[in-house]
């Protein structure tokens, strides 16, 4: 059966995918390919060596499916503290998609990311320490990915507003030429732990951003929550209030 999707409006575009709620299940996120940036397109902007990697390593869903998989294998359930569970594929009227949790938080809302999480609150003790957990978990568990990055990690909240986890929704995987695990356990922590601190270096320099005026861009900011509520995008005097769409 066919999922569509095409006359849906997506909650949230990436560089590479676009994201929908799935019409049947308000609990699972179907991700499927931008139409206007194919692999090819993908692997002609990499230099080399990046340029002479297979298609197939370019594809996010396939990468990431997988190792999500290997992942739960090696870890067990608690890999998905951090990490978004996978469900398989499906086929859509836009194509292929990839079925993953669509974090929630106690109010039914999408959850949202830390970037737009920082915009609109800054970056209290609360959401540090949330931001530490995260980065211990990730040299705990020597996670591959790509950068942290802040429009990647959403923050799922409780029934009072309280921080329940941080989620990495996107970069999980390998992007190296010689497989991950196939690294000395030294350099595989090695680059986990430059992740992390790369990661912190990034929050540092977009709460001065904000702290200065600027506004951020729409990268990462969620185009609705999953319900009839307005998305605010805010912080301190800077308020802006995206445009408010029904389920």
């Amino acid at each position: 059966m066919t999922v569509p999707l095409s006359q849906i409006e997506p909650f949230a575009r990436g560089g590479n995918r676009v994201c929908y709620v799935h019409p049947d299940n308000p609990h699972c996120c179907v991700k499927v390919p931008r139409p206007d940036f194919t692999l090819q397109d993908r692997r002609r902007k990499k230099r080399f060596p990046g340029n002479v990697r297979s298609l197939a390593s370019f594809d996010d869903n396939g990468q990431e499916a997988s190792v999500v998989a290997s992942l739960l294998r090696l870890h067990g359930e608690s890999v998905h503290q951090h990490i978004y569970r996978c469900d398989g594929f499906v086929e859509t009227d836009l194509g292929p998609g990839l079925m993953t949790e669509l974090v929630r938080d106690a109010d039914g809302r999408i959850s949202v990311t830390l970037k737009q999480e920082l915009w609109e609150r800054g970056y209290p003790e609360a959401t540090r320490r949330a931001v530490e957990a995260l980065g211990d978990f990730w040299l705990e568990h020597l996670i591959p990915s790509r950068e942290l990055l802040t429009h990647n990690i959403v923050v799922q909240k409780g029934v009072h507003g309280e921080i329940v986890r941080l989620v990495v929704i996107d970069g999980v995987g390998s992007p190296y030429l010689i497989p991950f695990d196939r690294l000395p356990k030294l350099v595989q922590r090695h680059k986990v732990a430059r992740r992390v601190r790369r990661l912190h270096k990034r929050i540092r320099k977009f709460i001065r951003h904000c702290d200065s005026g600027h506004q951020p861009s729409r990268v990462g900011m969620l185009m609705h929550r999953g319900s009839s509520y307005p998305c605010a995008v805010g912080f301190g005097a800077h308020l802006c209030v995206l445009p408010s769409h029904k389920d």
